[in-house]
């Protein structure tokens, strides 16, 4: 018996019993599709967070705050336990001129709420310094940015993020306006200065609102530290194009800790190189982690089809015998199953990977609870669930094909 005769042979046993063989595939197509679905969200997470990465800015290190260590006693305090951080340091790296920097701008930031022609919106803070733009390649679309000289006066002027300029001036004409910014019982007026062009991406940097630092810290005692410095949440420094960043990061690190006192460094120094490698690596074993789930499906699936051609094999003993009698070879009839398992396997993979991709077009750019599903769907993904689906069947096809095989045929031309 030929391949072709053995296709057209197993397509007339499965269109025979189609509820049956539709319950069989069906394993298969859940699988498939779980593995194509559940990737693609993977591989969109992994590419929405690169991409809010990548939207800060290039050429980046961030210095944050980190775990202080006292030197008298060696204590080591929390993650996180407080804001080590203040402009001056910021001041201090500039003044040491490092290789290799050609920027520097604090920022210190929090939530808060902006209140204009009677609407009220929750943004995020930015106190920053004029340097801020070009650090962190931010481009203004109207008006102007915080100058030196709202600096040194500490001037109530503010630069809106496109999304809350939108929010707040739906007609356009936000320069030179008032914005209330309100935290807790305090509350001061700021006069609009610019509108920052969109940054696009997850639109986040979009509800940034920008401050001189110094007037911030004037308003809100709370933003100063014991000594009355300036807290910061966090220094970006850019380097220049192509520039070592190691050096760089190692020199920053010895200026901060000096002037810190500390042991060990109560800061973290951190490049957006690392920032993308850590968060890369997160993404990707989620990745695994879900298509190692779905692949659970397939295993079940492939179970099933084992059970069905087994019992089939026990439904058709006397065919079998028929076969044998009239000079079908054993690897004639193992060839037979092998090939059914393989048909039920590629129908269902096939079915599977429409349904599969189908679901992750659909549910791109939706919003599920409150967040925007990302999803990208993966060539690979599909083919690694299509291919496993093929060899699953092979896998479930072959021991029944094997008994069948086995099969003594003046035994099974007895069989009722």
């Amino acid at each position: 018996m030929s391949i072709l005769d053995s296709i057209r042979t197993a397509l007339r046993a499965i269109a025979a019993n189609r509820l049956r063989s539709g319950l069989t595939a069906l394993g298969l197509v859940i699988g498939v599709a779980s593995v194509i679905v559940l990737i693609a969200v993977g591989q969109g997470a992994q590419q929405g967070v690169q991409e809010r990465i990548r939207g800060l800015g290039s050429d980046l290190i961030f210095v944050k705050p980190a775990a202080q260590t006292d030197r008298s006693t060696g204590a080591r305090g929390a993650q996180g336990g407080g804001i080590t951080l203040t402009a001056a340091d910021a001041d201090a790296l500039g003044e040491a001129k490092v290789p290799g920097v050609v920027g520097i701008a604090p920022q210190l930031s929090f939530n808060a709420q902006a209140i204009a022609q009677s609407q009220n919106l929750g943004v995020t803070i930015i106190g920053t310094t004029p340097s801020y733009t070009d650090v962190r390649d931010a481009k203004v679309a109207q008006g102007a940015f915080i100058g030196a000289e709202d600096i040194d006066r500490r001037a109530l002027t503010i630069v809106l993020g496109s999304a809350v300029a939108g929010t707040l001036f739906p007609d356009g004409d936000a320069i030179g306006q008032q914005v209330r910014i309100a935290l807790g019982p305090q509350g001061f007026n700021f006069r609009v200065l610019g509108i920052m062009a969109p940054r696009g991406g997850t639109g986040e940097q979009d509800n940034y609102v920008f401050i001189p630092v110094s007037a911030l810290s004037a308003r809100f005692q709370f933003l100063r530290n014991p000594r009355g410095d300036i807290s910061v949440n966090q220094i970006n420094i850019r380097t220049a194009p192509g520039a070592k960043q190691e050096p760089i990061e190692t020199a920053i690190t010895d200026i901060l800790a000096q002037r810190h006192q500390v042991v060990t460094p109560d800061f973290t120094v951190q490049s957006q190189n690392d920032l993308v490698g850590a968060a890369a690596e997160v993404s990707r074993t989620l990745s695994i982690l879900l298509g190692s789930i779905a692949g659970i499906s397939l295993i079940v699936g492939g179970i099933g089809t084992m059970n069905i051609m087994l019992v089939s094999v026990t439904e058709r003993t006397r065919e079998i015998g028929i076969r044998r009698a009239v000079g079908a070879r054993g690897i004639d009839v193992m060839r037979q199953f092998v090939t059914e398992a393989i048909v039920l396997s590629l129908v269902g993979g096939l079915i599977g990977t429409g349904i599969g991709v189908g679901v992750a077009m659909g549910i791109d750019g939706r919003d599920i609870s409150g967040t925007a599903m990302e999803t990208a769907i993966q060539t690979w993904s599909i083919m690694l669930a299509f291919g496993v689906a093929l060899l699953v069947g092979l896998i479930s096809g072959s021991y029944p094909a094997f008994r069948a095989a086995r099969l003594d045929p003046i035994l099974a031309l007895r069989s009722e």
